[in-house]
């Protein structure tokens, strides 16, 4: 049975869609009788600590299960109950001898309450649930500094009693009101290295009295209902691993009975559903200001139809009910070709990998073939009613930002630009003459704070060209701002077309007389315009000033970053070391020629400004 691929993934849907506690601890107890584990799971062991102010049994054994079906194995580390604090603030604790890599703080609701006067003055009860929640944050905080781990706090459900009825909402001091405004200000001030678990709207989104148990909570200390914890078992186990995952890039999205319904080549723009005048062609203009919405997050939106080309474009340009414009798509693919292809096309025109889209359709005849053919890209079934489609995108929870930048907000403008870059470059048979009309600048400076959010976000979505694939959060990042044994820098391109934003990063050490690049990550969307001839110009400039005799390069190759395999070679790098999971290169200072290229370069790392 362990070795049935197909009775183990049986195991892992009916587990991530379990809503029940029994058919949750069920499951549980299926896999290990069976010794299930995930095919070809190779992630280190993680070290997880649980502690909080609830009885966390067995809380951590729906975590594990749902974490094993990831195809993550822990080791799981149970405070003591209503002991967090304690076990926090002592640094001789078990918690700490532990080692854990994360810490899941479960702090209890009933705790925080306002202690003045329902009529005390609103500013002085605002202040109250800055302090708590100031307080459990310092508490995470001081947790993340002392372990090194990171840190998921839980915010706090929200009590269902009736006793106040209307007024609940006409105070800050009552349990309902207080606890919100906590929340708010956890949600608000919490620190990269912190993430918030949304216990609140887990509660709402059950039912609050749905998910309380107060005989639960007298007999054994426990958080809820065991349906709920159900509910904040599947949630941790998602934060945890999207931890280690990059939120999906593109959406890929159908046209006739998607966007609007009908058949354009049939109906005619007169003949489709779409607005507010019938109710299926509302849910379909609502489906559109969704997208929107995604796309306004930093999502790119892709067409993939089978449709005639001239007629699809025209309802974008001439229909009055269309929310979506041609400009929000960074590719648009509406011809008679299989959508399997027309994919394939799009992720060689955006220079990402197929693995970052999702593919969302109403027929499930197209859903089928593109899992046959493209099983990299993820399939949403949108079904026949547009009233569910939004309901059938966020199901999956592909899109789910951890941070969301200024640049995010550009991106589908950014992709745009880079079609008409790529439609001139095909005009052209100079390549020099390309690369010289483009009037390319780059702006190349050490780490600030003001770009951690960037950086880190790159560090953790950048798969292809990236030498390493080393990953960080943004709390290991800004350690490394200001210190003396680390070179790091980033580069940003704009030309004629427009912004392309900050397109790479490159961390260094200084090991001796040795600059030792553990970082360098490029967005693929720049390849073949002397970016890296520029990138490599500034780790020997570098490397120089920092009394350097060589430049080591490293290289861990993975499924996805092949295309960078050869790179220290075709700079003249030497191999030194050379096995199937690393690679080893150097170059010595005095060997290295300074390459000219047509990038304006108008401000360089560590140089004062």
């Amino acid at each position: 049975m362990s070795g049935d691929a197909t009775f183990w993934g049986h195991l892992v849907a009916r587990s991530r869609q379990a809503t029940s506690f029994s058919e949750l601890l069920f499951l549980s107890t299926l896999r290990k009788k069976a010794k299930l584990y995930a095919p070809g799971s190779v992630q280190p062991r993680l070290r997880l600590a649980l502690i909080g102010g609830y009885n966390l049994y067995p809380l951590h054994e729906l975590v594990g299960h749902l974490l094993a079906v990831r195809g993550i194995e822990c080791e799981r580390f149970l405070g003591e109950y209503d002991n967090f604090v304690s076990e926090i603030l002592d640094g001789s604790s078990s918690l700490y001898a532990f080692k854990p890599d994360l810490a899941f703080i479960l702090p209890n609701a009933s705790h925080c309450r306002f202690s003045g006067s329902l009529l005390d003055d609103v500013e002085h009860q605002r202040e109250a649930a800055v302090r708590a929640a100031e307080h459990l944050l310092n508490l995470a905080q001081t947790f993340t500094v002392r372990s090194g781990a990171a840190a998921i706090l839980a915010n706090l459900a929200l009590p269902g009693g009736l006793d106040l009825g209307s007024f609940r909402s006409r105070t800050l001091g009552t349990d309902w009101s207080f606890r919100k405004a906590v929340n708010l200000e956890l949600g608000l001030r919490a620190p990269a290295e912190v993430q918030i678990c949304d216990v609140e709207f887990l509660s709402a989104r059950r039912g609050i009295s749905a998910a309380a148990d107060a005989r639960a909570w007298y007999e054994s200390k426990q958080l809820g209902s065991p349906d709920f914890l159900v509910d904040i078992a599947q949630e941790l186990s998602h934060l945890i691993a999207s931890r280690k995952q990059s939120p999906k890039k593109v959406l890929a999205i159908d046209l006739d009975n998607t966007l609007w319904g009908g058949v354009i080549a049939e109906d005619g723009i007169e003949g489709i559903e779409l607005g507010d005048s019938s109710p299926r062609g509302e849910a379909f203009k609502d489906f559109q200001r969704y997208l929107l919405g995604l796309s306004q997050r930093g999502v790119l939106l892709a067409v993939c139809s089978k449709n005639d080309h001239a007629r699809a474009i025209e309802v974008f340009e001439k229909h009055p009910e269309m929310v979506v414009r041609l400009e929000h798509f960074a590719a648009f693919k509406a011809n008679w070709d299989p959508k399997s292809d027309n994919l394939q096309r799009i992720a060689e025109e955006l220079r990402l990998g197929l693995d970052s889209f999702v593919f969302a359709d109403d027929n499930p005849a197209e859903i089928e073939i593109v899992r046959q053919f493209q099983p990299l890209v993820t399939g949403v079934l949108l079904g026949p009613d547009p009233a569910e489609f939004v309901v059938r995108i966020q199901a999956g929870r592909h899109f789910e930002p951890r941070t969301i930048t200024e640049e995010d907000l550009e991106r589908t403008a950014q992709y745009r630009q880079e079609r008409r870059r790529t439609e001139l470059a095909a005009s052209v048979t100079d390549m020099p003459a390309y690369l010289a009309s483009l009037e390319m600048r780059g702006t190349i400076k050490e780490f600030d704070s003001l770009d951690v959010p960037r950086i880190a976000q790159l560090i953790a979505r950048s798969n292809q060209f990236n030498l390493t694939t080393a990953r960080r959060s943004e709390t290991e990042i800004k350690a490394l701002l200001g210190r003396p044994d680390y070179r790091c820098f980033t580069m940003r391109l704009e030309d004629r077309f427009g912004d392309s934003g900050l397109i790479s990063v490159v961390i260094a050490k200084i090991d001796g007389g040795v600059f030792v690049l553990d970082t360098w990550l490029m967005s693929c969307r720049v390849l073949k315009r002397q970016v890296e001839d520029e990138i490599m110009n500034e780790i020997f400039r570098l490397a120089a000033a920092a009394g350097c005799t060589k430049v080591r390069g490293i290289y861990l190759p993975t499924a996805k970053n092949g295309i960078v395999a050869g790179i220290y070679e075709e700079f003249g790098f030497v191999r030194t070391e050379d096995c199937v999971t690393r690679k080893e290169f150097e170059l010595k200072l005095e060997t290295y020629q300074m390459r000219l290229t047509k990038i304006l370069v108008t401000r360089r790392a560590y140089e004062a400004s």
